[in-house]
């Protein structure tokens, strides 16, 4: 009778688990892939704008998402293409806030609110959003961190190299890594001064966002660089145009590129992946995560 077969230790697989503190529910991501599903409530996104801009269609839309494997549903009503122009306040809190209303009390999914100001973010914690995603880091509105502080929340801190209508004209950095780093642990500081735990902020690099098509690959690629900061990494790689450069394909032609992208931000250290095409990106994962632990994983 043959000896059952002895297989070395996998050491592949170091993904970390994080706590994320909620309003002081504890919250653990990992190490399986954590996916937040895209809705842009706007009539100009760069993928998918005026799809969901009426907030019925967003609220359905936001269902499917959470339906197919979405964790974190994260809704923003001002578009952060390059090149746009914000918009006021009221105009954002318009689009939102119907959105959040209708959809909190039928999903237990985390709501994300994708704002730069402090009076959108306020309304949308009022209604039950979970988190804040501030493209800005903290750095558009001085009163961001304060009503983070005070309602007890995560936000997610991302980099971007001047503002959206302005970080393509010409990025350039003399050490990308390391620029990029040491702005994570000044904004991680200024969080903290203002009384947000370590424990309810996530980094997000900014792909897409003042980067040239190399910054973008070094990013994804490096991004295990980032990981002794303690803080889980959100990685948004979804239909960008580093992926229409690469395959010479328009928007709704990105999804194997997406794919490929999400694939290695996860392999590299990313705890949360925000997607548009979530399905197929939890698929994509569950073969993935099956051969690096050398098992069926049942998603």
């Amino acid at each position: 009778m043959p000896l059952a077969e002895s297989k070395p230790e996998n050491k592949s697989y170091p993904f970390r688990q994080y706590i994320l503190d909620i309003r002081n529910q504890k919250i653990t991501i990992g190490p399986e892939p954590w996916l937040a599903g895209i809705i842009n409530v706007t009539p100009d996104s760069f993928s998918d704008g005026g799809q969901y801009f009426e907030p019925g269609r967003a609220v359905e839309r936001a269902l499917g998402l959470v339906e197919q494997g979405a964790r974190i549903i994260d809704i923003g009503g001002e578009s952060s293409r390059p090149g746009s122009k914000g918009i006021p306040a009221e105009e954002e809190l318009a689009r939102v806030i119907p959105v959040i209303k209708k959809l909190r009390p039928q999903t237990a999914a985390l709501i994300s609110i994708d704002t730069r100001k402090s009076l959108v973010a306020r309304a949308a914690l009022d209604e039950g959003a979970d988190l804040i995603n501030d493209i800005s880091a903290l750095g558009h509105d001085p009163e961001m961190a304060t009503v983070a502080a005070a309602a007890g929340v995560p936000v997610i801190l991302m980099h971007m190299l001047g503002s959206p209508e302005t970080m393509q004209l010409n990025p350039r950095y003399d050490d990308l890594l390391g620029e990029i780093r040491a702005f994570f642990l000044e904004r991680i500081s200024r969080a903290e001064a203002a009384g947000i735990a370590p424990d309810r902020l996530v980094l997000d690099p900014g792909i897409g966002f003042g980067k040239t098509l190399e910054h973008n690959l070094t990013l994804i690629n490096r991004l295990d660089y980032f990981l002794d900061l303690g803080k889980p990494l959100m990685v948004g790689p979804s239909r960008k145009s580093f992926i229409g450069f690469i395959l010479e394909a328009p928007v709704d032609q990105r999804l194997e590129g997406t794919l490929a992208a999400a694939i290695i931000s996860w392999l590299r250290g990313a705890a949360i992946i925000r997607v548009h095409d979530l399905l197929e990106t939890k698929k994509a994962l569950q073969v993935v995560q099956s051969i690096v632990k050398e098992e069926r994983v049942v998603v």
